[in-house]
């Protein structure tokens, strides 16, 4: 942090931190760590909207705009207050946001120049859904006057065009009201982004060009306000149809950190039940040079130590019975096409592909590392990877590469009496589905898969998730996320890992995948220090004692599934109850869990076993984790109780 953003820091907190300090924030804003908010919950109903901060140029068009994974910002929690620093080109921004009284979301943002922007001006934004606002229900809050639009070029196209204090919006689902703490610029227009129509609101933080070194400041009060859903949600679980097997939770295990690792895995293995890993093989290191035999340097005492921790990783977690996968980040410079790429480059590309003029040498030295790996640690890999290759993280194929890699190593390994198959995808996201389709419609592909991988950082829309169920199912392979989490760049700013909003987001996707998907496995990023599901012990600069966060708690929670269940079809007839289920009618244990996105509400869960009679039942949130509470009575197949919002609950049956 500059001297610069240090002042702009004390000067935001001063609104922030005096307007929360004697006063009980009711109400929760939800707020991303780039800056934009998704909505305030009111007795955990999520008021849903977003705001950010958008550039337009001379003629309207968006330039810049805070998005996730668009920056790099920082963020912090101080008391109630949340902090974010970010940037937007040259123009650097300092955003607290408070919670003053029930529904109501204070934001308060300095924009500083480190360069001259010819544009139409800086907005502070809200967007909203046409399905609840339209034109009609949008007012200008203390109006003063209209504004030419001759003399606003970038606004041509707005419905609305003023001078006022902020805008009022009503609908049957939600209200809202955007004040400033002085008269400004509002503008609304409808667009469309990404496929989806929208409305959006631009309150002006400044229009015009701008010099280097200008400051401007803005301070807007967001009220919501709507009828909260109380009504019981009925969960309908159909035990007689099973699909496939879940084996339980997983963990990624890349060694990075040698100081803190150690016991966050220590701590992760002795209290949670991991099903699966997944380890690095640190091929670079393995293999430096193309002519030399690593199995032989290895046997001479040179095996390099970081080499050697990976394989004593692997070592560990097959002991415990842990089925593993194996996958490669950093290739050797002889095994690629021009010097290694570790960042994007500034055309956007990532990676390097793989040199084929040395493909036997490259098939031969993973084959060596399995080798070695199984004949000196008495570890057999399951799957082998290259890590996101669709992406270039740091390998990078085309999708008939990645086809004739599966085959040709493939091939390779099976002859040599090595078992491992190879993972189809491991892509960065869902969205690159397009990735694994020609390796699908390859039958001599085929024998050598053991199993599809995708990671979970985006692309959660359930069409783009029922591709890969569907490539499971036609396949008939399992399906595997072998990263689990929701934000890929939050190493950036740890601080948001002890969010309870991005504990809910997380669990909340992991049990859609698991309801959508029915996934083998999810192998969460990490079980190391790295995106750490624990706190203190020196993790990110918090010296406090090691403790589980409500990350861990979820996820514990989920790990705790029986083995030997099978995924069950289960539906809530309520948008913001999430659910999944599992279980086996021969051992006669049935699992469900549901994440309450809303309000505290009754919930009726039908279909039961009828001998069924109680229900254990555990409940993570804020304040509990994986709590037992008072079993829940079942009469003639249902289970009657009260769902708490924000929680992630879990009920285990067994007759």
């Amino acid at each position: 942090m500059n001297r610069h953003q240090s002042g702009l820091l004390a000067v935001a907190l001063v609104s922030c931190i005096f307007t929360c300090m004697f006063q009980f924030a009711a109400g929760q804003t939800e707020l991303e760590p780039w800056g934009n908010l998704r909505g305030i919950r009111i007795d955990g109903q999520l008021m849903d909207f977003e705001t950010g901060y958008r550039v337009l140029d001379g003629q309207g068009r968006t330039t810049l705009f805070t998005e996730k994974e668009r920056q790099h910002p920082r963020y912090s929690r101080m008391g109630k207050s949340q902090l974010v620093f970010t940037n937007l080109d040259s123009l650097y921004i300092t955003q607290g946001v408070s919670d003053p009284d029930k529904g109501t979301a204070q934001v308060t943002c300095q924009l500083s120049a480190h360069a001259p922007m010819n544009l139409g001006g800086v907005f502070f934004t809200i967007s909203l859904s046409p399905a609840d606002f339209n034109e009609q229900s949008l007012f200008p809050v203390e109006p003063r006057h209209d504004v030419n639009k001759d003399q606003a070029p970038w606004a041509r196209d707005a419905f609305l065009l003023t001078s006022a204090s902020g805008v009022r919006l009503t609908s049957a689902r939600m209200n809202l009201e955007i004040t400033a703490s002085h008269e400004l610029l509002v503008m609304a227009r409808k667009e469309n982004e990404k496929g989806r129509s929208l409305i959006r609101i631009y309150l002006a933080v400044t229009s015009g060009d701008i010099k280097n070194l200008d400051q401007f400041q803005g301070q807007f009060t967001i009220r919501a306000s709507g009828p909260i859903d109380h009504q019981t949600a009925v969960v309908n679980l159909n035990t007689t149809l099973t699909g496939r097997p879940f084996d339980g939770f997983g963990g990624n295990f890349r060694l990075q950190n040698p100081a803190m690792d150690p016991q966050v895995i220590d701590y992760c293995l002795g209290n949670m039940r991991v099903a699966w890993g997944r380890v690095e093989m640190p091929w670079a290191l393995w293999q430096p040079d193309k002519i030399s035999d690593p199995i032989d340097s290895a046997r001479a005492g040179r095996l390099n130590p970081r080499v050697k921790e990976a394989m004593e990783m692997a070592k560990r977690l097959s002991k415990m019975g842990i089925p593993l996968i194996l996958s490669a980040w950093f290739p050797p410079r002889w095994a690629i096409v021009g010097n290694p790429n570790f960042r994007q480059r500034p055309d956007g590309v990532w990676g390097n592909p793989l040199q084929k003029e040395n493909m036997g040498e490259i098939y031969k030295s993973i084959g060596d590392y399995l080798e070695y790996l199984q004949k000196h640690y008495g570890v057999e890999i399951k799957l082998f990877s290259f890590n996101e290759s669709d992406l270039g993280i740091n390998i990078r194929q085309t999708a008939a590469e990645h086809a004739a890699l599966i085959k040709g190593l493939g091939a390779y390994l099976a002859g040599r009496g090595i078992k491992t198959k190879m993972l189809l995808g491991d892509n960065s996201d869902a969205n690159t589905f397009s990735f694994i389709e020609p390796a699908m419609a390859d039958p001599e592909a085929r024998p050598y898969i053991g199993a599809i991988s995708f990671h979970s950082w985006r692309g959660w829309e359930k069409e783009t998730l029922q591709k890969w169920a569907d490539a499971s199912h036609k396949m008939d392979l399992p399906l595997i996320v072998g990263e689990g989490s929701i934000d890929a760049a939050a190493w950036n700013y740890p601080s948001i890992f002890s969010e309870p909003t991005y504990a809910l987001q997380e669990i909340n996707l992991y049990i859609r995948l698991l309801s959508i998907c029915q996934l083998e496995t999810i192998l969460q990023w990490q079980l190391t220090s790295d995106y750490s599901l624990l706190a203190g012990g020196g993790l990110f600069g918090n010296n406090a004692p090691l403790m589980p966060t409500q990350r861990f708690w979820n996820l514990k929670q989920l790990a705790s599934t029986p083995k030997g269940l099978f995924a069950m079809p289960i539906s809530s007839d309520r948008s913001d109850i999430t659910c999944a289920a599992e279980g086996n009618n021969a051992k006669k244990v049935y699992v469900i869990h549901l994440v309450n996105n809303g309000a505290q509400r009754p919930v009726s869960v039908k279909g039961l076993p009828v001998k069924l009679k109680t229900l254990r039942i555990f409940i993570t949130d804020s304040q509990r984790g994986m709590q037992e509470g008072t079993p829940v009575a079942v009469v003639n197949g249902e289970a009657r109780f009260s769902l708490e919002p924000g929680t992630y609950t879990q009920l285990l049956g067994e007759l």
